[in-house]
């Protein structure tokens, strides 16, 4: 019997390797006999560069850059061959980095991107694959543009200061002054999310909140973004304002878009691609998924989905595991759709937060090994 575990990360609990060897280890105390193979996995967010960098052989290159709020951090990114690299922007912009206590995506930046950006230009690197995805930001990717050269400018003609606050002050930009090495590069962006940037399902009104948003900050940031696109559109002639992905990351998708010239595509495709996952089914009785919270959002592209679209072709069943589940029937049957039999909660009563973080390798191997045990009985 062969099983192929393919999860994302429980996000602020456990990677995706994490994950993926929890449930391994609680299946194989029921099925110790089973070819197990784990397949960690990302879809532009966290994980995206560690799950490139095993697949292609590739190394993980470190280097100290500015964090979401300003102070430096430790971060990374990934050389994949001498021409091209993996960055998230959840290494130097991401909801991790910050205590839940101290998230304010009104303040935070996104240049510790464009700073990890500049570090594989020094290299030589000329194709960059970006994932989008896990950040604490909602400045649309301002940060990073000024820490590639660019000129974001108030009024008074003075560079605007950092996060959704410096786009609410934002008059003008000015893309000539650049990184000149930038023209030479490729950007292929992996998106996690369709998002336009505005709107009721744009940056601000869907993650502003668990980047510790209120409704009336919500409501500002959507009023700074909406600034932004007006700014975008008179410096590049493009309206990013409702394309699906502008709104990826705090809106990174459309200062990519607009400004540098990228590729938006599924994250997930571009992971499941480097992992051969394709290659892998051959034989496989089952797959398991996952993530921390499996909801309305799984279905616009999250990992589990785009795991089994894939898998729906060659006919192998796919199940999922979640922290979170959701228990609308509608959402319950658009994953069926998609090709997820069941969903499964990994829980096993009602716990806080804290509790739910910390417990969930744990609970990752119970709900394995049940699961196992029932898959013995067909």
């Amino acid at each position: 019997m062969k099983i192929l575990i393919a999860p994302d990360s429980f996000k602020e609990s456990l990677d995706a390797a994490a994950v993926a060897a929890a449930i391994a280890a609680g299946w194989r105390a029921v099925m110790p006999q089973a070819e197990l193979l784990e397949l960690p996995l990302a879809d532009g967010g966290e994980g995206t560069t560690a799950a490139l960098v095993a697949a292609t052989g590739g190394e993980r290159v470190t280097c100290r850059v500015t964090g979401p709020l300003g102070a430096p951090v430790a971060a990374f990114w990934g050389r994949l061959d001498p021409q091209r690299a993996v960055i998230e922007c959840a290494a130097s912009s991401g909801l991790d980095l910050i205590e839940r206590s101290q998230r304010d995506p009104w303040r935070a930046t996104t240049r510790g991107l464009g700073e990890l950006i500049l570090a594989a230009l020094d290299a030589g690197v000329r194709e960059i694959i970006v994932g989008l995805g896990g950040s604490a930001t909602n400045d649309g990717g301002a940060g990073m543009l000024q820490a590639l050269g660019a000129q974001l400018l108030d009024a008074g003609g003075a560079p605007i200061g950092p996060g959704a606050a410096g786009l609410a002050t934002l008059a003008s930009i000015d893309l000539s002054t650049l990184d000149p090495r930038l023209e030479q590069v490729r950007f292929d962006v992996a998106c996690d999310v369709d998002n336009p940037l505005t709107g009721p399902e744009g940056a601000a009104a869907v993650f502003g909140p668990q980047k510790g948003a209120d409704a009336a900050l919500v409501a500002e940031m959507d009023k700074a973004l909406a600034n932004y696109a007006q700014a975008i559109a008179r410096c590049t002639g493009r309206s990013v304002e409702r394309i699906a992905g502008a709104g990826a990351a705090g809106g990174l998708g459309a200062a990519f878009l607009a400004c540098l010239g990228a590729t938006l595509r599924p994250g997930i495709e571009i992971v499941l691609d480097a992992v051969r996952l394709q290659e892998h089914l051959a034989g496989a009785d089952l797959v398991i998924t996952g993530e921390g919270r499996i909801d309305g959002q799984t279905v616009r592209g999250k990992t589990p989905v785009g795991v089994a679209r894939l898998v729906r072709q060659s006919g192998v069943p796919c199940i999922a595991l979640g922290g979170a589940v959701p228990t609308d029937p509608e959402v319950l049957e658009q994953l069926a759709a998609e090709g997820i039999a069941a969903v499964f909660p990994i829980l096993p009563g009602v716990v806080t937060l804290d509790q739910a973080l910390e417990g969930a390798a744990d609970n990752l191997r119970a709900s394995a090994r049940n699961l196992a045990a029932l898959f013995q009985l067909r």
